[in-house]
């Protein structure tokens, strides 16, 4: 084997992690709400999370990236550790899925049949339909398509090159003992873990081991601990991940190392104990793909088996190596390895963006109660509400674009820039608490009241603001369409009591019923009330255009108020409640 046999072997390596990786992005893309269907049915039922972890992990072909996947849930608290164990337990089961997939690359014969299942055969014809998709149509999702016919077709060519530069090695005394070295155990566990760790890929790695069996010289003795070893090099992705996560997200990255440590320790017992006892001719016998495909699935599911029943042992153990922090630790809010699965990572952006609506409701209803009976603690409340707010604005925001500017499909895309739009909204009600409160300090500072009259209006105002703002907060928290549609008729009476109660107090200033000083708090009052409601009216807006795939809050808006019988029925509705002052 020389320089440029090298030389195609990382050059065929390299294609085959790259369709690998390309491929796994594209599945994930695609499977993003049933990835999103299949986490949210998650229980602490031991077979529900294997399950989940067997099928996210033949979805998008990696178990790796199903355990960063996991680490992030966990470190986010959109799942528990106990679930954690047990979908990483099933990760491991599917991740055998690919090797079965490269098993195919050593069907041999001259069948037709036969040949039709060769990979080689079909796999040209994969990559001109997956271009043709991805070049010349527009919906992202056929494009998607496209991107994993060719990801797959680009991993096959890969596996294809490396098995033709490793063909010349079965002639190679020198690389015959390479392969009795590892009929150490130890030997191929160490190869296998380092090998895998170094390309941080299981699937790739045992692709590898697959290509050096089609030289006839990888006896199953060798290959089944370098397997083994594989299981512990992939593990090394997790912990990298968990780097500054808290500590059940360490923990989740731990219990993957520890499940293929204590599970590779137990069968590589077993395994020298038969070979060293009963010398199993299997064991001499050289290795094919499919073979080794059995090998690597075998080996995982027994695993599986030895450690299921005993994870809440393994929770234990990890619970002990990773001990509960002294001081309490900060929660984080937003994990950036959940952008790799854009439907989980929005799942957890809808979920803040409803904790911020209820931060900002909750401010805005609090300065109401400061207009009639100012309590400094309640304004504390409000300020740090609104310093909460914006908190939630800025990280919120930095996510959504972060995750915007990756190729997610069409849905995700809308559902990010809803979640942008809703976010500025919320921000500016809390603002608008702030400044009403403002207003009510000014109002005790001075000693300001208002006439009788125009207490009663403002009451009205306020009970008509505070209603639009429950209506908006159940809107988002419930998906709640009837209470969206009910905002904008609200809102118009709103601006209609607005300009009414401007009307009167004109009048009132020139029949001196009302001082000047006054009159500049109640001016900013009312700007403040108005312009709450039209933020109201923005987040329902978008929310009714997110229910029907559009972004144009000014033409849903208008179909809401062209729809003459329900919007001028509750029109009336509210101005008999709000108007008759």
């Amino acid at each position: 084997m020389d320089l440029f046999n090298v030389l195609t072997l990382i050059g065929g390596l390299c294609l085959f992690l790259f369709g690998m990786n390309i491929m796994g992005q594209a599945l994930e893309r695609s499977a993003g709400n049933r990835l999103q269907s299949m986490l949210g049915k998650l229980t602490t039922n031991k077979v529900a999370g294997l399950l989940t972890g067997i099928g996210v992990t033949a979805i998008i072909q990696s178990s790796s990236a199903t355990t960063v996947m996991v680490v992030g849930f966990v470190n986010s608290g959109l799942m528990s550790l106990r679930q954690a164990i047990n979908v990483i337990m099933g990760a491991n089961v599917g991740t055998t899925v690919t090797a079965w997939i490269l098993s195919l690359g050593g069907i041999s014969g001259d069948n037709i049949v036969l040949k039709l299942f060769k990979p080689m055969s079909f796999t040209p014809i994969l990559a001109l339909v997956g271009i043709v998709l991805y070049m010349f149509c527009k919906s992202k999702k056929k494009q998607d398509v496209g991107t994993i016919f060719l990801g797959f077709a680009v991993l096959m060519f890969g596996m294809d090159i490396m098995t033709g530069a490793v063909s010349g090695l079965a002639d190679i005394p020198e690389f015959q003992e390479l392969f009795l070295l590892f009929q150490n155990p130890i030997l191929g566990v160490l190869a296998g873990a380092v090998l895998t760790a170094v390309i941080q890929s299981s699937s790739a790695s045992v692709g590898v081991l697959q290509a050096l069996a089609v030289t006839g010289r990888v006896s199953y003795g060798a290959a089944i601990p370098i397997i083994m070893g594989q299981n512990i090099g992939t593990c090394i992705t997790a912990i990298l991940s968990s780097l500054g996560t808290n500590k059940n997200a360490k923990r989740a990255a731990l219990v993957h190392l520890s499940f293929n440590v204590i599970g590779t320790t137990v069968w590589l017992i077993i395994f020298t104990v038969i070979s060293k006892v009963f010398s199993p001719a299997l064991f001499s016998e050289a290795a094919s793909m499919p073979g080794v495909a059995v090998a690597h699935s075998v080996f995982n599911i027994l695993c599986t088996l030895l450690l299921l029943p005993a994870s809440k042992l393994l929770e234990k153990l990890v619970c002990k190596l990773v001990p509960d922090p002294k001081a309490p630790e900060a929660v984080a809010e937003l994990d950036e390895r959940l952008l790799g699965t854009p439907a989980i990572a929005l799942e957890r952006c809808r979920a803040l963006t409803v904790d911020m609506a209820e931060c900002s409701a909750k401010a805005l209803k609090n300065s109401l109660c400061c207009l009639t009976s100012y309590d400094p603690a309640l304004a504390q409340e409000i300020r740090e509400a609104e310093e909460k707010s914006d908190h939630y604005e800025d990280i919120l925001g930095t996510y959504l674009v972060k995750l915007s500017s990756r190729q997610i499909g069409e849905r995700e895309s809308t559902d990010a820039a809803l979640y942008l739009k809703l976010i500025g909204d919320l921000e500016r009600i809390s603002d608008h608490a702030v400044n009403l409160l403002e207003s009510a300090e000014e109002l005790n500072e001075k000693q300001i009241v208002f006439s009788t009259g125009g207490l009663a209006e403002m009451d009205s105002l306020c009970r008509a603001v505070d209603e639009i703002i429950d209506l908006t907060v159940k809107a988002l928290t419930e998906s709640d369409l009837q209470a969206a549609n009910r905002v904008e008729p609200l809102e118009q009476v709103i601006d209609r009591l607005k300009d009414d109660m401007r009307t009167r107090h004109i009048l009132r200033l020139q029949q001196q019923n009302c001082s000047m000083e006054a009159g500049f708090v109640w001016s900013d009052l009312l700007t403040n009330l108005e312009r709450t409601a039209d933020h109201c009216s923005n987040i329902a807006g978008g929310l009714i255009d997110a229910a029907h795939y559009s972004m144009n809050i000014h033409e849903s808006l208008r179909a809401v108020r062209s729809d003459s019988e329900i919007f001028r029925e509750q029109y009336r509705e509210y101005a008999e409640k709000y108007l008759s002052v």
